[in-house]
């Protein structure tokens, strides 16, 4: 079969579904990847062949956007694709969309519903409104968590053709059980997100300096690149942070287990998410988690057994979060590593997700 895929970030697509492009490959299927060029897009040159789709991946321009689905369209006409597999909120609109004109059999996944539709208001509804004409003739809508998929029924979409997977999963091979660090003089806190407000970056920082000044064993990691719209914001508190040696900011880098496997606590204090897979990657590493009580974070591990969660948007909370992970033994949180890495071993195996999209491909190819 001929697939084309139509996503936003190079990068993500790489480090969460290489599995599934390496599969299809497999397979004998020839792969195609829409997307934006950045840096990231030479990493998928040996997996697919990569069609430059430029377009801005958080602005809202009408104009801008009507473009992009002429984009579409235009592939969809060239390329004569069998199946169309859409992520991220502007391919699963605009790409669907165009697969829904053209009548291309189509498969949407939705990572997250974004800050646009959580917060309400008449945008949420237009975009509500949008999704239920693009999704309406997509042979199956994943959702990564039971919330998302619970929202977007109540609001007409997706009603009837609608399934649930575990996120992206994770690779089991490729992030193995690590010896937990031992017992030295500090314990390492590390936060693996995107500098900007949604994924919890203002907590994360204000709690790094509260724990600092209570106590002298505790050191903050950071690990992720910021949102052009908000570096001025976030740039010039984190170097401060960092010359005071409250916490050491990594910027983006590919090997975060590298990272992870140092940490003693891993922190994802985010409002919202599809499925987290940094959270996912923590526990297959073996690491106990702090992260927010929403979902797509809560599902990744058990409360009290291989992590805590917290009241998002609370600075507050994520401390106190912190002091009861803290009281623990060295033993006790290293137990609730192990018991993590269980978890997602049993419920989070990436082969879950790329099984499931060789059955739907299966099921397109029967009824042609």
């Amino acid at each position: 079969m001929k697939i084309l895929i139509l996503t936003n970030y190079a990068n993500g697509l790489y480090l969460f579904r290489k599995e599934l492009l390496q599969t299809f490959a497999k397979d004998g299927h020839k792969v195609y990847v829409s997307l934006p060029p950045d840096e990231n897009m030479d990493k998928l040159k040996d997996l697919c062949r990569v069609i430059k789709t430029p377009f801005d991946r958080r602005g809202m321009n009408p104009f801008q956007d009507f473009k992009l689905l002429l984009s579409y369209l235009r592939l969809l006409r060239k390329k004569k694709p069998d199946v169309v597999l859409t992520y991220t909120i502007k391919p699963n609109l605009y790409g669907a969309l165009a697969c829904r004109i053209k009548k291309v059999p189509y498969l949407c996944n939705v990572t997250g519903l974004g800050t646009a539709i959580e917060s309400g208001g008449v945008l949420s509804k237009m975009l509500l409104f949008f999704y239920r004409i693009s999704m309406k003739d997509a042979r199956r809508v994943f959702f990564q968590n039971m919330r998302n998929r619970d929202f977007m029924n109540k609001n007409g979409i997706a009603v009837e053709n609608h399934a649930l997977l575990p996120g992206s999963g994770v690779n089991l091979t490729e992030h193995p059980l690590r010896d937990y660090p031992p017992q030295d003089k500090h314990i390492r806190f590390l936060a693996v997100i995107r500098i900007m407000k949604d994924k919890g970056i203002e907590e994360y920082l204000e709690a790094a300096r509260i724990m600092k000044k209570r106590h002298k064993n505790v050191k903050f990691y950071l690990v992720g690149e910021y949102e052009e719209e908000t570096r001025e914001l976030y740039e010039p508190q984190i170097e401060k942070l960092a010359e005071e040696k409250i916490i050491k900011y990594y910027g983006h880098i590919d090997n975060v287990e590298e990272v992870m496997a140092r940490s003693h606590v891993i922190v994802h204090p985010s409002y919202h998410e599809g499925l987290s897979n940094v959270l996912l990657e923590a526990a297959a590493c073996g690491r106990p988690v702090l992260a927010s009580d929403v979902s797509g974070c809560v599902e990744t591990f058990v409360a009290g057994e291989s992590g805590f969660a917290f009241e998002s948007k609370s600075t507050d909370a994520l401390v106190r979060a912190m002091e009861k992970i803290l009281a623990l033994s060295h033993e006790e949180r290293r137990q609730m590593g192990i018991a993590g890495r269980a978890w997602v071993e049993n419920n989070f195996d990436r082969n879950i997700i790329i099984q499931t999209y060789e059955d739907e491909l299966k099921k397109i190819k029967e009824r042609k």
